[in-house]
């Protein structure tokens, strides 16, 4: 297989992620969120307390970038900035409760729309699937950090 083949498990890989985009972007719209925003909300659910600096590191974007949306957020009552503890410079960064009833809302999609990828696989094709990716993802991890990335 080659560039011309559609099949090129490399865009076969692009073209999923691409799409599973698409149709979650198309489902969660009335939440009121955009694609940025939902990332966030699904990083500082995972990773409560989070400062700006470490939640520009998960998104892949800059500092400024990450702070006017956050600015957006805190604004529109998604999140909280509290001042940590030991260094008064770094604020963490908190969902609200309004933000985590939308996360729960969210997540609840996210659930249909891999269902609803993954129908034409049985549970056992669906489970190699998964535990396949999961064994990619490491692989790219570790050249990730090999190369300093």
């Amino acid at each position: 297989m080659g560039p011309d083949d559609d099949g090129y498990i490399g865009y076969v890989l692009s073209d999923i992620a691409r799409l599973m985009r698409t149709v979650f972007d198309r489902r969660v719209r009335d939440i009121g969120l955009t694609r940025a925003q939902w990332l966030v909300l699904t990083r500082l659910y995972r990773r409560p307390g989070a400062s700006q600096t470490e939640l520009a590191v998960m998104l892949e974007i800059d500092r400024a970038s990450a702070g006017r949306m956050l600015d957006r957020m805190q604004k529109n009552g998604w999140i909280e900035r509290r001042p940590d503890g030991e260094d008064r410079r770094i604020n963490r960064l908190y969902l609200t409760v309004e933000a985590r009833r939308a996360h729960k809302a969210m997540w609840a999609i996210a659930e249909a729309t891999v269902d609803d990828a993954l129908a034409p696989l049985s549970i056992r094709q669906r489970d190699q699937f998964t535990r396949m990716a999961a064994q990619v993802k490491g692989q790219l991890q570790a050249l990730a950090g090999a190369n300093g990335s």
